[in-house]
């Protein structure tokens, strides 16, 4: 088993090379790509070296599974050529909706990965669904879910290493009083918050909170009712939600908390008392996604909130996409 790494320096390519060594997945070779700029480096990985190539010199028929994740652009251009040689796990937003291309959380639908034979190409949902579905999936499976409404508080590490750059800069301008400067955010964001991730859509949503609508219902149910807003917070590593939930089935608080203490790669952390939940600043470089504060919501029927973190870079990226690669091996490479 060879495997490749498209944006092996980035956010989601360095954690892929963790995940890699703490899953301790099996492979022969390694190959590690990067952009021009970082041609010749070496970045070591279980005590060798290994030089980034070229994304443009790169033969993928040397390898069975390529990870990508260096944006949709690469995505784009790239992952249906490599994908003629090898199968594709793309980490960007690209290929999610294509109806041909599997959209795979493991612990969700892992059934759906059959489809990859299609086009070679498997893509990982987005880093806020990711965590949503995981707590959705056995709620659904036991009282079938009718809406779900959630605000997402989202750390900046979800748009990159400049936006984890900004927000350290932005933080120290700020406290040295001096004027602070956006650059990849559309306001400041050291000590505040930004109601707005990704484009602006023609009904006033935004694309991250439209990709969270449309991936849970290809992911789990296409009869779920789902509403978001997403949010930017000053965080660097962990995502957030609130997460309000109706079924259409009664519901015992109960039992309701037995099924989220069984879901595979949740860790249920309530607590009523200070500190008896879990925060982003707790569970940066964790696997498991956290869910606290549940509570039956007393204005409507059936209805309970809750409140989900997990960190983004992990089972929102890097994590699912090992993962996805792990139910491969299992399944279909043998």
């Amino acid at each position: 088993m060879n495997i490749a790494i498209v944006g092996a320096t980035g956010n989601v390519g360095r954690k892929i090379l963790e995940v890699l060594e703490k899953l301790n997945f099996k492979f022969d070779q390694l190959y590690l790509i990067a952009s021009d700029k970082s041609i010749g480096k070496k970045v070591n990985f279980k005590n060798k070296d290994y030089s980034l190539v070229s994304l443009n010199d790169f033969d993928f028929s040397k390898v069975q599974i390529a990870f990508f994740s260096a944006g949709s652009a690469i995505a784009e251009k790239w992952a249906s050529i490599a994908a003629k040689k090898t199968i594709v796990i793309d980490n960007s937003k690209h290929f999610r909706m294509d109806k041909d291309i599997p959209l795979v959380v493991p612990e969700v639908n892992p059934e759906s990965l059959a489809q990859y034979k299609n086009k070679n190409i498997i893509a990982n949902a987005n880093c806020s669904t990711i965590q949503l579905v995981l707590a959705l999936k056995p709620l659904h499976d036991q009282f079938k879910i009718k809406r779900v409404v959630t605000s997402t508080y989202q750390s900046v590490s979800g748009g990159g290493k400049n936006h984890m750059t900004e927000l350290e800069e932005q933080t120290k301008s700020f406290l040295e009083n001096k004027k602070v400067q956006s650059k990849n955010f559309t306001k400041q964001i050291a000590f505040n918050v930004i109601p707005h991730i990704d484009d602006f859509m023609s009904d006033g949503s935004t694309k991250e909170e439209w990709k969270m609508i449309v991936e849970t219902k290809k992911i789990l149910d296409s009869s779920i009712n789902l509403t978001a807003t997403c949010v930017r917070v000053p965080v660097f590593v962990g995502h957030s939600e609130s997460v309000n939930i109706e079924f259409e089935n009664n519901i015992d608080l109960g039992k309701v908390k037995n099924c989220l203490t069984n879901a595979p790669g949740c860790k249920v952390v309530d607590e009523h008392k200070d500190g008896g939940y879990i925060t982003p600043a707790e569970i940066d470089g964790d696997f498991t996604t956290y869910i606290s504060r549940i509570r039956e919501d007393n204005t409507q029927k059936n209805s309970i909130n809750m409140w989900v973190v997990s960190d983004n870079l992990l089972k929102g990226a890097a994590l699912n996409a090992v993962q996805i690669a792990q139910l491969l091996c299992e399944k279909y490479l043998k």
